[in-house]
Parts: C-alpha cells; structure tokens; sequence
C-alpha cells in the first residue's frame, strides 16, 4: 500500500461513505471508526487524527466528505504515499440552467437599455 496510487473521481464535490469506502479500500464499519463524528455533537471541531466530514444541519442528514480531507487523510493517517485527487464538473443542473437563462436575459435588457 506504501506506493498506492489513489484517485477519487466523483461527479459532485461531495462523496459519501460508500465512494469514501471504495476510495480507502476499507470496510464500512471501518470508516465510520475513522470519522470524526459525535452523538451529542451535530458537527464537533476538525480532528487531524479523524476524517472530517462536512457541515451538517441535521443530524438525519448523509455524512459527505471533500475529496481533499480523505486525500489529507488518507496520506497523513493511513500513510498512503501518493495520493491523486480528481474532481469533475457536474453536469448542468436545473438550478443552473434556469440561472444561465436569467443570466442572458439580464443580457439582453441590459443591451436593449444601452441602446436607448
């Protein structure tokens, strides 16, 4: 493992326990052993020893992870020599593309008040 090369490859930002599972090559149960989580605390102070999941507001709601604290992890914990991150773009969602249609709307009110 000392030579590993790893990728993490996800369509969002955010990965959750199973990609984060596929990515350390590690059981479920161990993973969760690994995270920084607390019951009577919703989201407790960055852990340098644990991997960090993101800002939670519910307790209810998916551990996610950025790809960068599992590299951190993975490499600082785990002693994962090398350690590749990539992220690609997420296709265009909805909230997106209505935001690019009022974008070009904007567009064109703004050259049509220039005009005048």
């Amino acid at each position: 493992m000392d030579n590993m090369e790893s990728n993490i490859s996800s369509s969002e930002e955010l990965v959750g326990i199973d990609e984060v599972q596929k990515f350390l090559n590690r059981s479920r149960a161990s993973v969760y052993r690994y995270t920084n989580t607390d019951l009577r605390n919703l989201n407790p102070n960055f852990n340098p020893r644990k991997l960090n999941p993101e800002y939670r507001t519910d307790q209810k709601e998916p551990l996610l992870f950025h790809p960068n604290e599992i590299a951190r992890f993975a490499k600082d914990i785990l002693r994962i020599k090398e350690v590749t991150v990539e992220v690609f773009n997420s296709p265009s969602s909805a909230a997106q593309n209505i935001l690019s249609q009022i974008l070009d709307e904007l567009k064109s009110i703004r050259s049509l008040l220039e005009k005048n």
